[in-house]
């Protein structure tokens, strides 16, 4: 069924305009060149704004494939950047259209046009300094979704003084639901979880070595956890980030919190 076919069950009366809606967000994309094809529609169609991940792409296809939707969007956010990708994004965008993550792991390439604002809140909290690149990545993406967000960094079980210290911010934004990224042993998500009462998301990040190396005892440990995580994979941070901010939007909208929606 192509526009036309929907036009005309309008017109005959076979489909109500919220049917059609539906199914009019469902198809739009837009391709580039033969490399990709960019779908438009995912964050009116989902809540969740479709990303470029940089890596295993050509540094010169990521810059084209983020040109194209910023056109058709507005904004675009790309993950797991390198040194060339940064070199070439910040040749071909002035610096006022990019919006650096720490580290420049990841960035909002726009061209002006906001990112929504729902009244949702989302904290972000790592474990180690090593673990920031994965939690910034959960960051951006919940605030690309219109999320506030709040970032605790640098606040491990190794040294638990500085959560307690922390504690406050939580307390004062009240968060709707909390990321925590750890690496190592992987243990500040099941602390987190086992003091708060809102949503928490373990995000596993694949710092440490040695036995449980590359993030693979951080998962396991929240997959054992005595308190109540959700777990998504090793360094998935734009999943955690979604995750977390799905919640978040859900909760603002229960208490009447207005979406402010990018056009597209």
């Amino acid at each position: 069924m192509d526009l036309r076919d929907i036009l005309l069950k309008i017109k005959n009366n076979e489909t109500d305009i919220d049917a059609a809606e539906s199914f009019i967000r469902s198809m739009g994309y837009v391709p580039v060149s033969d490399i990709a094809k960019i779908d438009t529609c995912r964050s009116n169609r989902t809540g969740i704004m479709e990303a470029i991940l940089a890596e295993g792409k050509e540094p010169e296809d990521v810059v084209r494939i983020a040109q194209a939707h910023v056109t058709a969007c507005g904004r675009v956010l790309i993950t797991r950047l390198n040194e060339i990708n940064v070199k070439l994004l910040e040749d071909a965008f002035s610096p006022e259209e990019l919006q650096w993550g720490k580290y420049k792991k990841t960035v909002v390439a726009h061209n002006g046009t906001p990112a929504p604002k729902t009244g949702g809140m989302v904290a972000i909290i790592s474990a180690g300094t090593a673990d920031i690149a994965v939690a910034e990545e959960a960051r951006i993406v919940a605030s690309e979704m219109g999320c506030e967000t709040i970032a605790i960094y640098d606040v491990g079980v190794a040294g638990f003084h500085r959560l307690v210290g922390e504690m406050l911010k939580l307390q004062e934004h009240k968060p709707d639901s909390i990321v925590v990224a750890a690496g190592r042993e992987g243990t500040l998500p099941t602390v987190v979880s086992g003091l708060v009462d809102v949503p928490v998301i373990g995000l596993p990040v694949s710092t440490g070595y040695g036995a449980g190396a590359k993030g693979e005892a951080a998962l396991l440990s929240m997959l054992q956890s005595c308190s109540v995580l959700s777990v998504v994979n090793i360094d998935a941070g734009f999943v955690a980030g979604a995750f977390a901010a799905r919640i978040a939007n859900n909760a603002a909208k229960a208490r009447g919190g207005k979406t402010e929606e990018i056009k597209t």
